[in-house]
């Protein structure tokens, strides 16, 4: 199972909303899809699941095109949108079951279906409750109920974190890495970069509607992997640390923070050991020496220039 996006393009009048992008995604990842508001994630993520056509380029999902076949790739994608869509005065049941008719799952089999994702996503003791009386993060579970009834091998989800409370995200990571392992192939939006670090393997990264950076998260990290940043903690005062730092080799910048000196070096590991090794000749005492490991936020903040449309 393989998810091909190919040079999609998305424009609203002389609006570029996704400006030729291509990525790919595979079968047990959960991709990140990040990028600053109005960056294009919510109409990739709807011409992916079918909803919006493309302006040029395609994707594909399993090999079906969702732009010659949509009613094929349709039933290939669960999609989770920011908000639960439908009437909210019907019962978590109801709901379920409207969805499930209209995935055309059979009577037989419908209600055992319903019941699977009911329990899975742990809905069975409000299943009688109407949509509006639900808290957003049991909102999103109804969503992501109604997203699996069909069982697709693809789940798009567009901010599903957004909203809840601590406790939430944590129920929702843990769902996520479950239907992974399951083999599902998900791709993700948020704005809560820490969170994406702790559940997906990949990452795409866009802004403006253009492709900046995709691939493997460990990947990505070591193709930023001639910067560094070390925190130094001095016994003392930092005023004399932070002038010989700037006059050292490979040392871009060094700044003062809360007693701490925050260092950006260019160059390998080894460089890092030299400014320390540097600093005991010249006598300093220090507290604490350590090199920040790059994550996914990094990535971001040094790729994008939180730009928007």
């Amino acid at each position: 199972m393989k998810i091909e996006v190919s040079h999609l393009k998305k424009y609203f009048g002389a609006t570029r909303a996704v400006d030729d992008i291509s990525f790919t995604f595979a079968a047990g990842q959960v991709v990140g899809f990040v990028g600053p508001n109005g960056a294009g994630k919510t109409t990739t993520m709807r011409v992916l699941s079918t909803l919006d056509e493309p302006t040029e380029g395609d994707a594909t999902i399993d090999g079906v095109s969702v732009v010659e076949e949509p009613e094929q790739a349709r039933k290939l994608v669960g999609y989770v949108p920011d908000a639960l869509p439908g009437h909210r005065d019907i019962s978590v049941h109801d709901y379920l079951d409207f969805f499930a008719r209209a995935y055309g799952i059979k009577k037989p089999k419908r209600s055992l279906v319903i019941g699977g994702v009911e329990e899975f996503t742990n809905l069975t003791g409000i299943r009688e409750k109407t949509l509006h009386a639900l808290s957003k993060g049991m909102k999103q579970r109804v969503s992501l109920a109604r997203a699996l009834l069909h069982d697709p091998p693809v789940l798009i989800m567009d901010e599903p974190a957004a909203g809840l409370d601590p406790r939430a995200r944590v129920e929702l990571r843990e769902l996520l890495r479950v239907l992974a392992g399951q083999g599902k192939a998900i791709l993700i939006s948020s704005h809560i970069l820490t969170e994406l670090a702790e559940i997906c393997n990949a990452a795409v990264i866009i802004e403006q509607g253009k492709l900046l950076m995709a691939g493997a998260i460990n990947e990505l990290i070591s193709t930023d992997a001639t910067r560094r940043t070390v925190i130094i903690r001095p016994l003392g005062s930092p005023e004399g640390l932070v002038r010989d730092l700037l006059e050292m080799p490979h040392v871009e910048s060094a700044n003062p923070a809360g007693g701490e000196v925050v260092v950006e070096v260019s160059g390998s590991d080894e460089v890092c050991s030299d400014i320390l090794i540097a600093l005991i000749q010249r006598g300093y005492r220090l507290a604490e020496f350590k090199q920040h490991r790059a994550g996914l936020e990094d990535i971001f903040m040094n790729v994008t220039r939180g730009e928007v449309q």
